[in-house]
């Protein structure tokens, strides 16, 4: 049974194969999500490519946004047949593009119709399939009509729901200032675990340090970090020993980096552009002296005509 007492967010851009391989270093236990991939892509585009992954990144799930039951389906097969651990299922991106699909948080309007959906990717799979949903949308965000969402969902055997504990607004905010403006009530989520003790509730939105996170594990059965993982990378070195009572690491920024060395080597002997690579490594050393100009070496290098990447 996967372990979801810590898990980093899925986040367009930014989760994506080389940074979850980076982020594996600092915690064996945590659960990593990738990008939302979209049904369609994987049922039209090269799905080989999308679903590409390397062994180090387990424990990982496969995020999809779709609407399409069948199609979601099919798209839940595939990942489960490249080796993903978990297919979670995205119900709380607000995004203008997303909204154009039909998927994302406007599902959380059609509660049967999502449930359909994890209906059918539940038959097609023998991994887990989780729902990631908000608190609710716009002006449906009662407290009841969230139970009826998750009561709906998990009628179909979905027994774990990820919730950010804020609303989304549909129109008018960005999907930036949708994961900032809309005010947390992480007691929404409280009540969920109240109601449905069965259920498996990890709570999501606005926690940036590792005490709140045992604090919260208190009411809920995990914690999702999002931004603040990928801008502080090095906050997950003591996961393992906080949250999950592993020995305490005793290991330096610098070792996490050059422990990356082989595969930033490997990848670049593949063709990968180093940009594409060091972009997820800013944030290492965030608050540390010399930190400026690491990050400043890196921005203001990576970017040139046949760039590379040497250790010594």
């Amino acid at each position: 049974m996967l372990n979801h007492k810590f898990c980093v967010a899925p986040m367009m851009d930014w989760t994506d194969r080389h940074d979850r391989v980076f982020l594996r270093q600092f915690s064996q236990h945590t659960m990593l999500y990738t990008e939302m991939v979209t049904s369609a892509a994987l049922e039209h585009g090269d799905a080989n490519y999308l679903l590409k992954h390397d062994p180090n990144e387990h424990p990982v799930a496969l995020q999809i946004g779709g609407s399409n039951p069948k199609e979601l389906s099919r798209g839940a097969k595939l990942g489960e047949q490249a080796g993903f651990d978990e297919i979670n299922l995205n119900v709380g991106c607000p995004s203008d593009r997303v909204q154009s699909g039909s998927f994302g948080a406007c599902l959380m309007a059609n509660p049967p119709l999502v449930a359909e959906c994890i209906a059918a990717m539940i038959e097609a799979v023998e991994i887990p399939v989780t729902v990631k949903s908000r608190i609710g949308i716009d002006d449906q965000e009662s407290e009841a009509e969230l139970l009826n969402f998750v009561e709906t969902i998990a009628a179909k055997n979905c027994k774990t729901f990820i919730i950010h504990a804020r609303k989304a607004i549909l129109s008018g905010l960005s999907p930036k200032e949708n994961r900032e403006i809309p005010p947390l009530k992480y007691d929404r989520v409280f009540s969920v675990k109240e109601s449905f003790p069965d259920l498996e509730i990890i709570i999501n939105g606005g926690i940036t340090d590792l005490k709140t996170v045992s604090q919260m594990l208190e009411r809920v059965d995990g914690v999702m970090l999002g931004r603040e993982v990928y801008q502080n990378p090095y906050i997950l070195h003591g996961v393992d020993h906080l949250i999950f009572g592993e020995r305490a690491k005793d290991k330096p920024r610098v070792e996490y980096l050059q422990e990356y060395f082989p595969y930033i080597e490997e990848e670049l002997k593949n063709g990968t552009p180093l940009k594409h690579i060091t972009r997820h490594l800013l944030g290492l050393f965030k608050g540390q002296k010399g930190g400026k100009q690491y990050r400043r070496h890196l921005s203001e290098n990576v970017h040139r005509q046949n760039a590379w990447f040497e250790c010594s």
